[in-house]
């Protein structure tokens, strides 16, 4: 473990960090001007989280330790995520870190105990958003598994850390094929973060909550550590993304300058990602539930087509 992989290990998690809540605020404000409103301010999703971190947090008298334990673990396990995608540089070893399956897994493991804690305080809406998040898990997962093995096609590497080494340094993309799995990557990166057409973030009716309705019970510090989590996975989603498709800038040298351009950029283009996803959710209305596997279906068939492209290329 050299001095590369210990810079990497704290930068990487602390920007992420940092930076996750700004653009869910910025997501919110492009949807707000594209509706005709005003909107939250920018930094109001970090304001939110420091009034949620003062206040008790109340607990259902059916719950039990999941409930308690579940913001705690979905943070940590955000936090493990963020080693795997590298953000502002990419060290020179990641000490075995950056596998897909892994990242995919650890993903699951946040979404499973999700679901548990809605299911722990014992309310309707917490068991509903449970059931309904399990249902699409079964088709999106395969999905996730086939996109991500098409980006492993195309970069001939299961490691992320790899991928983005061989990737940096370039303006545009190294392959055709990953501009057919970036738009998998957006899909997934919309259906993930429970966005629009697959929920609503900002509904609290019995009939569209999915993510909203598994989190409801929670209050004060643990609800701002779930938000905090969820921020962090569209961040790490969203920067998977970013380093296929447009990956100019990213730094592969322990050098102090390269690494300060190399952030600047990539919160540039996050905002630049953070605008298309608020407008690609004001031009669309919600999903009924069951239409839903034919949104995931594009995923899967963009994937599946690069997967062939390929191997038979």
């Amino acid at each position: 473990m050299n001095t590369s992989f210990l810079l990497f290990a704290l930068l990487n998690p602390l920007f992420a960090l940092l930076a996750a809540p700004l653009y869910m605020a910025l997501i919110r404000k492009v949807k707000a001007y594209a509706q005709g409103r005003k909107g939250p301010r920018l930094f109001q999703v970090y304001y939110d989280l420091k009034k949620l971190m003062q206040k008790e947090a109340v607990y259902s008298p059916t719950s039990s330790w999941v409930m308690r334990f579940t913001p705690y673990l979905n943070l940590s396990t955000l936090l493990v995520c963020s080693l795997f995608v590298p953000l502002v540089f990419v060290p020179e070893t990641a000490g075995g870190l950056g596998n897909i399956i892994v990242f995919l897994y650890l993903l699951a493991l946040e979404r499973f105990f999700t679901a548990l804690g809605g299911l722990d305080a014992g309310s309707a809406f917490g068991g509903m958003g449970s059931s309904r998040s399990m249902s699409l898990a079964a088709v999106i997962e395969p999905t996730m598994v086939v996109a991500f093995a098409a980006l492993a096609f195309v970069l001939k590497s299961l490691n992320l850390h790899q991928m983005f080494a061989l990737t940096a340094g370039t303006v545009l993309p190294i392959s055709p094929t990953l501009v057919l799995v970036s738009i998998s990557l957006f899909i997934i990166l919309i259906v993930e973060t429970g966005r629009l057409p697959v929920d609503n973030p900002a509904t609290h009716l019995e009939l569209t909550m999915i993510n909203e309705a598994m989190i409801l019970e929670q209050t004060g510090k643990n609800l701002a550590l779930l938000e905090l989590a969820h921020a962090l996975k569209q961040f790490l989603l969203m920067g998977i993304l970013i380093n296929t498709i447009l990956p100019v800038g990213l730094s592969t040298e322990i050098d102090a300058g390269k690494i300060a351009v190399s952030a600047l950029l990539f919160l540039l283009k996050a905002g630049l990602l953070a605008i298309i996803i608020g407008l690609f959710e004001s031009s669309l209305a919600k999903m009924r539930l069951f239409r839903l596997p034919a949104f995931y279906v594009m995923a899967f068939f963009f994937s599946a087509l690069t997967i062939l492209i390929e191997v038979f290329a």
